[in-house]
């Protein structure tokens, strides 16, 4: 399902009744449309519109969590990774190197990086809310202009030109 956002369609896809990615147009690594398989319209799948409905309501500054069956597919050190994303409040940020020893290897921050980069689950697996170790904005599969958005929508007083530590 595609769907309208203040950062640009917005592409949800569902398998095995599971939420298993949410792509941006600019999304880096957003496989071929074509694909993820046919396009749906809004009832057709209850993963799908839930997405969409909630999704416009964290637009919208109404929701803080989400509350989706999700079925990324990655391997298992990815889904630790995710699983740790999720665990990152709203409106909080947190360094490669914290989620890295949240995980239990502080050592692990670049590989840490690399799963966070490859997260198909785009805000609702706040990826976003990861900053570099000084806390600049640093890599986002969907373009640091988004990134900012994003922080700044959960947290109005972040600015781009400063570091947000």
């Amino acid at each position: 399902m595609v769907f309208d956002s203040p950062i640009g369609p917005l592409t949800a896809v569902e398998h095995d009744a599971g939420l298993a990615a949410v792509y941006m147009a600019v999304h880096k690594r957003r496989p071929a449309l074509e694909t993820l398989g046919p396009l749906v319209a809004a009832a057709a799948s209850p993963v799908l519109d839930d997405t969409a409905e909630q999704l416009g309501e964290y637009f919208a500054g109404l929701r803080r969590e989400f509350s989706l069956p999700l079925a990324p597919a990655g391997t298992p050190f990815q889904q630790r990774v995710w699983a740790a994303l999720r665990d990152i409040p709203y409106g909080e940020l947190r360094t490669y190197g914290e989620l890295a020893a949240m995980l239990g290897d502080p050592s692990m921050a670049q590989a840490v990086g690399s799963a966070n980069g490859r997260n198909p689950i785009s805000i609702i697996v706040p990826c976003h809310r990861v900053v570099g170790a000084d806390g600049s904005l640093v890599g986002y599969a969907g373009g640091l202009e988004h990134k900012q958005f994003l922080l700044e929508l959960e947290n109005p007083s972040w600015t781009h030109t400063e570091a947000l530590f």
